[in-house]
């Protein structure tokens, strides 16, 4: 059974997406605080994904976010926040969340995006064994479907599970410019209606941690008002 990690300080909005998402036939786990939701995923949780608010007493939703990251690459993560400036959304992307919405929200649509996340988080090793060859390569590169995981010269990287669809994207489109809105479908699902900035926000996360120049690019390259282009 998927488990959801819902971390709120308010009990009236925790218990009402705890309620929703139990409805979905998930199992939830609430934490009212920071340092109660790491206690739970200290205790072996195995969550596919967390939902974290951002205004916490003591430890923040951003900081916690970081924390999480450290440890598991694969978990899904959602902040959740009145903050709606572009430079706070911005900082939750960068520092490892897989999505980002503002209070007031809709709670069927963060339902939805919880189980689109879920779908990309949930997919395990035994789902892709039937599908033949896993590995793909480009270049120095090699994406293995199976275990998840991008190699560069046989170093792994470590990706969460939005940047490996991206990848994913890429190696089956190499040397194609796509949109950017192309990226956002394959990867968040063609009914997302988050910010496309999101894409680019990713897309510098993954620089980051593949290119050995992130800020002179050779393999995810920019398609000038239009999108990127994967150069292996």
């Amino acid at each position: 059974m998927i488990r959801v990690l819902v971390v709120e300080d308010e009990d009236s909005i925790r218990e009402l997406i705890a309620l929703n998402l139990r409805m979905a036939g998930w199992e939830v786990a609430e934490a009212a605080s920071a340092e109660r939701a790491l206690e739970l995923l200290g205790e072996g949780g195995g969550f596919e994904a967390a939902v974290l608010d951002v205004m916490l007493p003591g430890m923040n939703g951003f900081s916690l976010c970081e924390t999480i990251r450290r440890d598991d690459a694969a978990i899904g993560i959602i902040i959740l926040s009145a903050k709606g400036l572009e430079e706070d959304k911005i900082r939750g992307l960068s520092i490892g969340a897989d999505d980002y919405m503002t209070k007031p929200f809709s709670v069927s649509e963060l339902t939805a995006r919880i189980k689109a996340l879920c779908r990309r988080v949930s997919r395990s090793p035994a789902d892709a064994a039937g599908e033949g060859d896993t590995r793909l390569v480009s270049g120095q590169f090699v994406l293995d479907q199976k275990s998840r995981v991008l190699y560069k010269s046989g170093r792994p990287i470590d990706l969460t599970q939005v940047e490996f669809q991206i990848m994913e994207l890429f190696f089956h489109n190499p040397g194609t410019a796509l949109v950017r809105e192309k990226i956002l479908e394959g990867v968040w699902g063609e009914n997302y209606y988050g910010d496309v900035k999101i894409v680019d926000v990713n897309i510098r996360r993954l620089r980051m941690k593949i290119e050995d120049e992130p800020s002179s690019p050779r393999h995810i390259l920019t398609v000038w008002g239009y999108g990127y282009r994967w150069n292996g």
